[in-house]
C-alpha cells in the first residue's frame, strides 16, 4: 500500500536528503584523493598516492553519519528474503558487483579505473532517504570508452526518470505511474543498448521509501506507459536505474547479499529519493 508523506515528513526528508548527499560527496572525494599524488606523510615515498580500501570508506560513512546526527539505515536491516541483517552502513559495489556489496567483510583495495558504486541510506528524525552514485576511481580518464559510456548512460537514465516526474503535470496529466517511469528509463537507455549492448539488470528496481527502507510501490527500470499504480502528491520514492555493461543476467553470491553480473562485466547504479508534488517533483538527495 502506497504511504503518502505529510508536509512535516517531507521537510524532515528534505533535511535528511541534504545530509546524505553531502556524505556521498565526501565519500567520492575520499576515493579520488587517494589517487592524487601528495608529498605529505600519509603518502608513500616519492609522492606516490596512498591506498584506499572498502573498510576505509565504511568507517568514514559511519563517522560522517554520526556527526550529522543521523543513523545508517542499512546497518542491521534485514530485507525480505535475507537470512541475516546487512552488516554495514555503506553498500559498496565495485566493477562486476551490481548491488549489495559488503565493504567490511571481504575488504577490497580500490584501484585506478575501478567503477565504484556508493549506495547508502540514512535515518534522520525517524525518516529515511536512499541514494547512490557510481564513480570512476582516479577520474573517468582512468577507465576505457565503454566505462565512460556506461557511466553516462546510467546518469542519463536517472535524469530522464526524474525529469518525467518533475513534468508529470504536462507529460502525464492523469498522474504518473510506475510503468511510466520504467518506460522512461528504457527509452533513455535505448541508444546505449543498441550501440553498446548495455542492459538493465534483471529484477532490480526502485521502491517507496521514507518511513522504512523499502516500501511499496516497486519502481521498475523497465515497463510500459500507463501501467502500475499512480504516484500521487506526497509519494516518496527511490528511483534507481541499475545498468549492466553486458547482459541483464545477475547472480547472488554465497554471502547472501552481493549480486554480480553473470557475464563478469561491469555495472553502474545511480539513485535519488524524490517526492511527487502537486506541481511536479522534488529531488531530496542532491546537494
Amino acid at each position: 500500500m502506497l504511504q503518502t508523506k505529510s508536509k512535516e515528513d517531507i521537510e524532515i526528508l528534505r533535511q535528511a536528503g541534504k545530509i546524505l548527499a553531502n556524505i556521498l560527496v565526501a565519500l567520492d572525494a575520499e576515493v579520488q584523493s587517494a589517487f592524487t599524488p601528495s608529498t605529505d606523510s600519509s603518502a608513500g615515498s616519492n609522492g606516490e598516492p596512498k591506498t584506499i580500501n572498502s573498510l576505509d570508506l565504511e568507517n568514514l560513512a559511519r563517522k560522517l553519519t554520526a556527526e550529522a546526527g543521523a543513523t545508517p539505515a542499512f546497518l542491521g536491516y534485514t530485507p525480505e528474503g535475507a537470512d541475516r541483517p546487512f552488516p554495514a552502513a555503506l553498500v559498496l559495489s565495485i566493477n562486476d558487483v551490481v548491488v549489495h556489496g559488503i565493504p567490511n567483510e571481504k575488504i577490497q583495495v580500490i584501484l585506478p579505473g575501478d567503477l565504484v558504486t556508493l549506495d547508502m541510506g540514512i535515518s534522520y528524525k525517524g525518516r529515511i532517504v536512499d541514494s547512490a552514485i557510481t564513480i570512476c576511481a582516479g577520474g573517468e580518464d582512468k577507465t576505457d570508452e565503454r566505462g565512460r559510456k556506461l557511466l553516462q548512460a546510467g546518469r542519463e537514465c536517472l535524469n530522464a526518470a526524474v525529469e518525467a516526474c518533475k513534468n508529470w503535470r504536462t507529460e502525464y496529466p492523469s498522474g504518473i505511474k510506475t510503468g511510466d517511469i520504467g518506460a522512461e528509463i528504457e527509452k533513455a537507455n535505448a541508444y546505449y543498448k543498441k550501440t553498446y549492448g548495455f542492459s538493465m539488470a534483471e529484477y532490480l528496481g526502485g521502491h517507496g521509501v521514507g518511513f522504512s527502507v523499502h516500501e511499496d510501490p516497486f519502481i521498475p527500470n523497465f515497463g510500459k506507459k500507463g501501467q502500475g499504480p499512480v504516484l500521487v502528491p506526497g509519494s516518496v520514492i527511490a528511483i534507481e536505474p541499475i545498468l549492466n555493461e553486458g547482459k541483464e543476467h545477475i547472480r547472488l553470491e554465497s554471502d547472501g547479499y552481493t549480486i554480480k553480473t553473470k557475464d563478469g562485466k561491469r555495472s553502474v547504479h545511480f539513485e535519488h529519493t524524490i517526492v511527487i508534488t502537486p506541481d511536479g517533483a522534488e529531488v531530496l538527495t542532491e546537494v
